[in-house]
């Protein structure tokens, strides 16, 4: 069987300096589990320039670019587009290994400030012009963010853009689940399926067509059971995979198959 880890960060050492292991042991262990390809998230400019030098360093690597919503409180919007014209540059001139532009989008959970969310809102449209221009997919951040992003998304292809992406992270219920589709977006299931509580998160998992289903991990983060207090790794990416395969009784071989081809559809792999 062959996976895919479609969002991660073990090229950024801010997250991972403080583990033991190295990332090339990371590789290592995933290719034995058989994720042949992964894709490294870049949060700002700096960790977008990591991604793209990891990429082009390490087999298997690609990498995406873009500022993370959460960057935009407490600085002004004139640093923001400093930060963010780096980004363009970097699409711009790496597009060999360059399949996307992302984490981008809201996220409202932690910044109820109007201010705040506007300038979010701002931020989200610069990527998604940038994605228009480059013809890239994207790689989605939404949390208690749906309605904006839906009319956001709507006001695009109503102007005749088609958007292409990913929501990652999904863990929303059969509401924010359906508006996916119906705007013809994949779903990114990691770590999360397998250690909540929360009911309408797994009929959502559940409910998620095979043909809009991605696997990731978001390494180093939300590590699945029954490994929670360890270092998440790209090959954890098959324990969610297998929980999938439990949770919705499908073969593990039918998840990998559909959610590999799946990955290299939107991210021309």
């Amino acid at each position: 069987m062959n996976f895919i880890d479609t969002h991660c960060h073990i090229h950024d050492p801010e997250f991972t300096q403080k583990y033991d292991i190295s990332v090339n042991q990371i590789i290592i262990n995933a290719a034995s589990a058989g994720v042949s390809q992964f894709i490294c998230v870049g949060t700002d400019a700096k960790s977008s320039q990591q991604a793209i030098e990891f990429a082009h360093t390490h087999n298997g690597a690609y990498a995406s670019l873009a500022i993370h919503p959460h960057e935009v409180a407490d600085v002004t919007d004139e640093l923001i587009d400093g930060e963010f014209k780096l980004v363009e540059q970097l699409a711009r001139e790496n597009h060999k290994k360059v399949i996307a532009i992302g984490e981008c989008g809201l996220d409202y959970f932690y910044h109820e400030s109007e201010f705040v969310q506007n300038s979010q809102k701002r931020l989200f449209k610069m990527h998604l012009d940038l994605a228009i221009e480059c013809d890239l997919p994207l790689i989605f951040h939404i949390r208690s963010a749906f309605d904006d992003f839906f009319a956001i998304l709507d006001d695009y292809t109503a102007a005749g853009h088609k958007i292409r992406g990913v929501v990652h992270s999904f863990s929303a219920g059969m509401i924010e689940l359906q508006g996916c589709l119906d705007r013809d977006l994949f779903l990114g299931l990691n770590g999360i399926m397998t250690f909540t509580k929360d009911e309408s998160q797994l009929a959502a998992a559940r409910a998620v067509p095979l043909t809009k289903m991605l696997l990731e991990t978001d390494a180093p983060f939300l590590t699945p059971k029954p490994f929670r207090g360890k270092m998440c790794q790209l090959k954890h990416v098959v324990v969610t995979g297998q929980f999938l395969s439990e949770l919705r009784n499908e073969p593990l071989e039918v998840i990998a198959d559909a959610t590999t081809t799946n990955a290299k559809s939107l991210f021309s792999l």
